[in-house]
């Protein structure tokens, strides 16, 4: 009887601890190697085109996953390149059309104090793959936010992620 109990316990114990791991909700990851070819390759289209920006990128808890500053960049393009990558995560949604948005219904303003680690100004972009946000790029350092977009854009690109950022009409 001794014997059945010491097999049993343990069999019991397992199958209840796959039940709870069954029932443990399931979150798409990004993984570092991902983060770091897409700032890699904002950070290398900036610079062919004559920019020296910082690009960070943040999962989908606005945790930063890397931060590559470009040889010559501002002291002040690590915070915001992060900074934008948080916004664009957390709020799930471009930064640029985020600013807009506030330009149009100037009573979002609040929107920008939510915390210290908000940036609504052009540069960030959500990650998505497989229709789930499961992160954010920021871009900070080019002369105009459109063009921390486009270079936030090619980061995208070189990972297959999603949405197609499109340049708001007028610039």
């Amino acid at each position: 009887m001794k014997c059945v109990r010491l097999v049993l316990v343990p069999m019991l114990l397992c199958i209840n601890a796959v039940a709870v791991a069954e029932d443990l909700p399931r979150e798409p990851t990004l993984p570092l190697s991902l983060a770091s070819k897409a700032a890699a390759a904002a950070v290398e289209k900036c610079k062919q085109d004559g920019y020296r920006v910082s690009a960070s990128v943040v999962d989908s808890a606005g945790v930063l996953k890397t931060l590559l500053r470009g040889d010559g960049a501002g002291p002040h393009t690590t915070d915001s390149s992060s900074k934008k990558a948080y916004t664009a995560a957390s709020l799930r949604r471009p930064t640029s059309e985020l600013a807009e948005l506030i330009n149009k219904m100037p009573t979002l303003q609040a929107l920008r104090e939510m915390n210290d680690r908000i940036l609504i100004l052009g540069g960030g972009l959500p990650i998505e793959i497989g229709g789930e946000v499961i992160g954010g790029i920021g871009v900070g350092g080019a002369p105009g936010t459109q063009l921390d977009d486009a270079c936030a854009q090619a980061g995208l690109d070189s990972i297959g992620a999603a949405p197609k950022f499109k340049v708001p009409a007028g610039k």
